[in-house]
């Protein structure tokens, strides 16, 4: 997702207001997606306001930090277990259920390494 300058919004609406121009001849003009003229115009008409709304955060970690410790310790304690078996050993020690993908993106955050797989080659 794109965040568009104020001045870009203003532009967009001066334009808008001056001329009859349908909103896909502006999304054209100003080379942005239809949808976000929909959606300022939206806004413009109901609020009066252009700016952007606030970024609302991203998504939230599935491990609080108490897990996370946790799970530091799990790795430490076992560095040749896999990522499945560390799912498996949180689940039994915390109650808490996560895929092994999102426990190999909470290795990278702790920067830790665990054994890639089981079977030895």
């Amino acid at each position: 997702m794109k965040a568009y300058s104020l001045d870009l919004r203003q532009k967009i609406i001066d334009v808008y207001e001056q001329k009859e121009i349908s909103q896909r001849q502006l999304a054209r003009r100003f080379n942005v997606a239809l949808s976000f003229i929909v959606k300022l115009l939206r806004q413009y008409r109901t609020t009066g306001n252009i700016s952007p709304k606030p970024f609302n955060g991203g998504v939230k970690l599935k491990l609080d930090p108490e897990n996370l410790v946790v799970l530091a310790e799990l790795i430490e304690n076992n560095n040749d277990a896999t990522l499945d078996e560390l799912c498996q050993m949180l689940k039994e020690r915390r109650g808490v259920s996560i895929s092994r993908a999102t426990m190999g993106r909470m290795t990278q955050r702790l920067q830790l390494t665990v054994k890639k797989n089981s079977v030895p080659q």
